[in-house]
């Protein structure tokens, strides 16, 4: 048998599906972690899972054609690097325009999308001298200039596109016309 306690989380904010309060179940005594410490710790893994998801799904940490294990360590690896280049973006992208744009109306889809989009053609135009001064900033000047380029952001271009309500799934029958009785009920209406 398994003892467990229930701690509830009342949210500030509900989730996507309207949710006002969270339910964590734990084994760790009331002595050894009082409810506010696993709500806390929680808290932080949270963070820890929304960026796999952003590994996962913008990033495309998971290349299937991978079949290698070394070969999917480095896809993995990659897409760490590139996480964080995202991460700074969005640091400069908040200093410029505010963490609620950052939060609760940037797209981190269009913001990717654009990245990958625009890199190749970047690599074509523009020749690589133009980005040694890039290198011989110190960091308060890299981070002046990265916060004056997101000022230059249009904002309009990277708004997510809010999910409508869910509809509820359609009861769907199977294509024939009749529905499946069980063998068992079969036998039983022929006792």
């Amino acid at each position: 048998m398994l003892l467990v306690r229930r701690i509830t989380v009342q949210l500030l904010a509900p989730t996507r599906d309207g949710a006002t309060e969270l339910h964590i179940l734990t084994n760790l005594p009331l002595v050894d972690a009082p409810a506010a410490q696993i709500s806390a710790l929680y808290a932080d893994r949270w963070t820890i899972e929304t960026a796999f998801h952003h590994l996962t799904v913008d990033l495309a940490c998971e290349v299937d054609t991978l079949g290698y294990p070394k070969a999917a360590l480095f896809g993995f690896c990659v897409a760490l690097v590139a996480y964080n280049v995202v991460a700074l973006v969005k640091g400069a992208l908040r200093a410029a325009h505010g963490a609620a744009y950052v939060e609760e109306q940037l797209s981190m889809y269009y913001l990717t999308l654009e990245v990958a989009q625009v890199t190749t053609g970047m690599e074509i135009a523009v020749e690589a001298e133009a980005w040694e001064i890039f290198r011989q900033m110190s960091t308060a000047q890299f981070t002046t200039t990265l916060v004056a380029i997101a000022q230059r952001l249009d904002k309009k271009k990277y708004l997510k596109h809010p999910r409508g309500p869910k509809k509820p799934p359609l009861h769907k029958l199977s294509g024939k016309k009749q529905t499946h009785v069980s063998t068992a009920r079969m036998l039983a209406m022929h006792e």
